[in-house]
């Protein structure tokens, strides 16, 4: 029997679909990290995705902490600091990969590995929590969909696991 080791797992390069559940890397972002020196220029409820409207796009930018947001927009998408308020935009849109987990056994496939109470989490809430030992940032677009923001260099190790976890 031979064992699988980091250096045998990549990205996913096809969605996979399991009964109930598929899963399938995301759609190329552009991610941007946002800081303010005063929270209230940012001001928002922890964990919430609140609708941002940049240009034509409506999106979501989440609060993840105190002073910390964010920002997951369509590829290209250039955002800027228009506040003339103290506050930082940063790219990081090359640090991270999206992974979307959707389908009735999402919730179930999701809760294999994230310490969470994932069945209880509010649609439009976003938070950063870990799936097994991986740090990611989970997004819950409906009741049957998931967007997870992991560093690029986790995503073969999840998109493994997420696999090896879902339904036979």
């Amino acid at each position: 029997m031979s064992e699988t080791v980091a250096a045998d797992l990549v990205l996913l390069d096809q969605p996979f679909t399991a009964p109930g559940v598929r899963i399938a890397i995301a759609p190329a972002m552009m991610r941007y990290a946002l800081r303010a020196r005063d929270p209230a220029v940012l001001s928002a409820v922890i964990g919430r995705v609140l609708p941002s409207r940049i240009g034509d796009v409506v999106d979501g930018i989440a609060c993840l902490g105190p002073d910390e947001w964010l920002a997951l927009l369509p590829a290209g998408t250039v955002l800027e600091n228009e506040t003339g308020q103290l506050v930082s935009v940063v790219d990081v849109s090359c640090r991270a990969v999206g992974i979307t987990v959707e389908g009735p056994g999402a919730v179930a496939l999701v809760a294999t590995g994230c310490p969470l109470d994932v069945e209880r989490m509010a649609v439009g809430r976003a938070t950063r929590t870990v799936f097994e030992t991986v740090e990611i940032v989970l997004w819950r677009k409906a009741v049957d969909a998931f967007h997870i923001d992991v560093w690029r260099s986790f995503a073969p190790w999840l998109g493994a696991a997420l696999v090896a976890g879902s339904p036979s």
